[in-house]
């Protein structure tokens, strides 16, 4: 960790820590922000995929979404979804094969990423972005998902028709809030349950919904899409021991691949896993 994030995770752990002597509510309200706010990114992918893109904007929840669509008119249609601090210019390469297999392809960076509009983002606000993209360029035949997209793409299939011819590749994906929050804490060196404890009250008194039904594990139980999951054992972000537990649960429509020495990010940049999600995304 870089000199920069320890002073700015000193600040936060500092600040959270007084705000709890304070007021825990007022503690509760800024560890969501802090939680909902992505690290800022360089939205520098010049690939020359972008140019041949239309661009497209639509607004969801006061936030201007900006995006892209590709081969308008193709043979089936696909909603790519990046993770936290990302963007949908790093899907290039899905992108590329997508259309060459004459398929149209839509992009988005999510609210608070990429050239989208908003400071803090959160997994409502993304899946409430996916379900006004189906509404304005649906219906979608295909789901691919990475990390946070992940999470968000199956609370809004929740919400969206389909059904089993309906394709969903998880890469990834942000399982479980609950390990999300645990492992954010770890990373900002903070062990005040009091704080963690008005940080779930939050989500409940946003959301009305604690913070545990935010979960790949019990959403998928209303997911009747075919589905690929991809998980790295070396994910030091999203933990593959949440993908385990869906994994045990043996839902009929899952087929998991678990991988090795990727990580979080490496994933789904590298070519084996390309080649699998491309394979994946066939018709019969």
């Amino acid at each position: 960790m870089n000199i920069k994030k320890k002073v700015a995770f000193l600040l936060i752990r500092n600040k959270l820590k007084l705000l709890s002597l304070i007021s825990k509510r007022l503690a509760g309200k800024a560890a969501f922000k802090v939680f909902c706010t992505p690290f800022p990114a360089a939205n520098n992918n010049k690939n020359i995929i972008f140019n041949s893109g239309e661009s497209l904007e639509f607004t969801v929840n006061n936030a201007l979404v900006k995006g892209f669509r590709f081969n308008q008119g193709g043979i089936r249609r696909l909603l790519i979804l990046h993770g936290f601090s990302s963007s949908c210019r790093n899907f290039h390469w899905y992108i590329q094969a997508f259309i060459q297999n004459n398929y149209e392809v839509l992009a988005f960076d999510a609210p608070a990423h990429g050239a989208s509009s908003g400071k803090q983002v959160n997994a409502l606000d993304y899946s409430h972005m996916i379900q006004e993209a189906n509404r304005l360029y649906g219906p979608f035949d295909g789901y691919l998902a990475h990390s946070f997209g992940g999470m968000a793409v199956s609370l809004a299939l929740e919400q969206i028709a389909h059904d089993e011819n309906t394709k969903l590749a998880l890469i990834a994906p942000a399982t479980e809030t609950i390990s999300a929050i645990d492992d954010a804490f770890v990373l900002l060196g903070l062990k005040s349950e009091r704080i963690k404890t008005a940080l779930k009250d939050e989500i409940f008194a946003l959301s009305g919904q604690n913070a545990e039904w935010f979960s790949i594990r019990r959403a998928i139980k209303n997911i009747k899409a075919d589905t690929l999951w991809i998980h790295d054992k070396d994910d030091d972000v999203t933990p593959l021991r949440d993908a385990l537990k869906v994994k045990e649960d043996a839902p009929s429509n899952v087929r998991f691949v678990i991988t090795s020495t990727l990580g979080h990010r490496k994933i789904y940049r590298d070519e084996a896993v390309k080649k699998q999600v491309i394979d994946f995304f066939q018709w019969k």
